[in-house]
């Protein structure tokens, strides 16, 4: 019995001895309870901080959204804003223009318009109820006269006018008319000019006083500056100071006569100064001077 016990009292004292080392690595104070209660304390504030940053973390996540939710807000608010059409002012309409000069480039013959429409002006022609124009160049309208015009681009010949001074010749005497061949419109270069008629001095235009011939006033091949006084008509008046011949011939010799006077008298009297022939003229003031 005394050796059982003792094997008894041996493992009892390694137990002993088991427990207090075990009491040692944990502790003087320390029992496993408080190791297993320590453990779950720590674990439980281990989910507590997990639990507060999983929390900060969504705060953050929903603040950072409400902040892109107030910044599409007033994005879309300032879109709205920058859409709003401002109404426009309403136009005043513009007045008519009263002369239009359209882009039409035409050529002679090109017809511009109707007579029911327009009135045909410068430089264009009536036919047939059509109106033609007469030139090469832009169609001019006048909204206000309805008047339809050509205004020519190229340089075209000069026409003849009421109240123009021409120069012109002397072709052929009748009873009571002289025929001239107008050659140039003073003042407009010595071009060609468009009208190609003949005109007329009658009798009654050639001077203020009485005439008892023509033969006394003119002669073939005389050189005449006269006014034009009916455009349609071609008729012609020298009676003025500076109208008349203004250059004359011999009728026997055919040279040019020279003015007997100098005076400053209003003689008409010419002389030829190869056979002293002497004539009658309707001179004008400055015979023999071209320029004026």
């Amino acid at each position: 019995m005394s050796g059982h016990q003792n094997h008894i009292r041996g493992i009892i004292i390694r137990i002993k001895k088991k427990k207090s080392v075990s009491r040692r690595k944990l502790g003087t104070n320390t029992t496993v309870v408080d190791v297993e209660v320590r453990e779950e304390v720590s674990s439980e504030e281990g989910e507590k901080v997990e639990e507060v940053e999983t929390v900060e973390g969504v705060d953050k996540v929903e603040e950072k959204a409400k902040v892109e939710r107030v910044k599409k807000v007033k994005k879309v608010e300032k879109l709205k804003e920058e859409s709003i059409e401002v109404p426009e002012k309403p136009e005043i309409p513009a007045k008519p223009v009263e002369v239009q000069e359209t882009r039409e480039f035409v050529l002679p013959g090109d017809m511009i318009g109707t007579a029911e429409e327009f009135i045909s002006n410068n430089n264009t022609f009536k036919y047939g109820g059509n109106i033609y124009s007469s030139a090469t160049g832009h169609v001019k309208i006048n909204n206000k006269t309805r008047a339809i015009s050509v205004v020519p681009e190229t340089d075209t010949p000069p026409a003849i006018r009421n109240g123009d001074v021409v120069i012109g010749r002397v072709n052929d005497l009748r009873s009571s008319v002289a025929l001239v061949e107008i050659a140039m419109i003073e003042g407009k270069g010595e071009r060609e000019i468009v009208n190609i008629q003949p005109a007329a001095i009658h009798v009654s235009n050639v001077k203020d006083s009485y005439v008892k011939s023509l033969d006394y006033e003119f002669s073939p091949f005389d050189l005449v500056r006269a006014k034009v006084i009916d455009v349609k008509a071609m008729r012609l008046s020298t009676s003025g100071n500076n109208l008349g011949v203004i250059k004359a011939y011999c009728s026997k010799c055919n040279v040019s006569m020279e003015k007997q006077s100098n005076n400053g008298n209003k003689g008409s009297k010419l002389k030829c100064p190869v056979c002293g022939n002497i004539e009658s003229r309707k001179l004008a003031a400055n015979y023999g001077n071209f320029s004026k």
